[in-house]
């Protein structure tokens, strides 16, 4: 592939990290009912240096890092995106998808949706951050945790590690749902209140030992757990869907949605705004420290020609 010329508006983004993500198999394999049109380059975690700009972008750029993130491109004018929701745009273009993304020496972006990246934070830990992370950042945002809440996150994985961390952030309790017990085990190196394994134990009947909960996420690529987190809410309780199974339906006993006034709500990756916010509440990383546990799904960029 040749290095790509960036367009007006655009800017050339040398890529140094880029987050792998489900997503991408998906891609390749046109899983989905929007297929992306082959060839194309996947990828949507993207974090690099802008190495040139196109006409009407400020030459001040060149230098600076960013993040290329799922999406790629929005219309800016129409009512989603003027009234902060800028992920339902039915214009949007998605990067490593409609638009070549991040699997690559190189990348072109809109300048308006490459998302400054913040010096403490290297990009092998910002990189899974600009999908993973600000997924479920917006989906603990969406649930409106309060402090003291108990928050069940159902699938311990790429998303659901860094659900359970800002649910903590957010003040709440945490409950850690998995059938794994390595992950499990990471759960509570990351602060977990309490971990059920549902192989094991039905995860319900645990919860509901504890009082049940007041927000369940789920993230995890099983529709069975998409009802295990429904039947583990309290009543008020919210359920914050993530996670994208194959062919997936979600049976809703209304009965219970009405008389336990229960919330079911879909949340989609995040605005530049709440990628902002992530970064921002990132904690630097330490002089010559490892990478922390958001930078498991993450490779450097390629140094032969891509």
């Amino acid at each position: 592939m040749p290095v790509p010329v960036p367009a007006a508006g655009q800017v050339l983004v040398r890529l140094e990290a880029s987050g792998i993500c489900h997503t991408d198999i998906h891609a390749a394999n046109g899983d989905w009912p929007v297929k992306p049109t082959p060839p194309f380059v996947p990828g949507h975690e993207g974090v690099g240096v802008i190495d040139a700009v196109g006409r009407g972008i400020d030459p001040a750029r060149v230098g600076t890092r960013v993040a290329v993130p799922w999406l790629g491109h929005a219309c800016g004018e129409c009512s989603y995106c003027v009234s902060g929701w800028e992920t339902l745009c039915e214009q949007q273009r998605n990067t490593g998808y409609s638009v070549d993304g991040c699997y690559a020496e190189h990348t072109v972006a809109d300048a308006r949706y490459a998302v400054p990246v913040p010096d403490g934070v290297s990009s092998m830990d910002a990189a899974p951050l600009t999908c993973a992370g600000v997924t479920t950042y917006k989906a603990v945002k969406v649930a409106a945790v309060r402090s003291a809440e108990r928050v069940a996150v159902f699938g311990i994985g790429g998303l659901g590690h860094l659900a359970l961390q800002y649910a903590r952030i957010a003040g709440g309790f945490t409950v850690a749902v998995d059938v794994e017990d390595d992950k499990l085990a990471l759960a509570r190196d990351l602060g977990a209140d309490h971990t059920v394994n549902a192989r094991a134990t039905d995860p319900v009947a645990a919860i509901a030992e504890l009082g049940g909960v007041d927000v369940a996420i789920a993230t995890a690529a099983s529709p069975r757990s998409f009802e295990q987190a429904f039947a583990s809410l309290r009543r008020g309780g919210r359920l914050v869907c993530v996670g994208l199974p194959a062919d997936g339906v979600l049976p809703v006993p209304v009965f219970d949605l009405v008389l336990k006034g229960i919330t079911v709500v879909g949340s989609i990756v995040g605005t530049r705004q709440d990628l902002a916010e992530v970064f921002a509440c990132t904690p630097p990383a330490a002089p010559g420290s490892s990478p922390s546990p958001a930078s498991s799904t993450t490779s450097t960029a390629p140094s032969p020609k891509s």
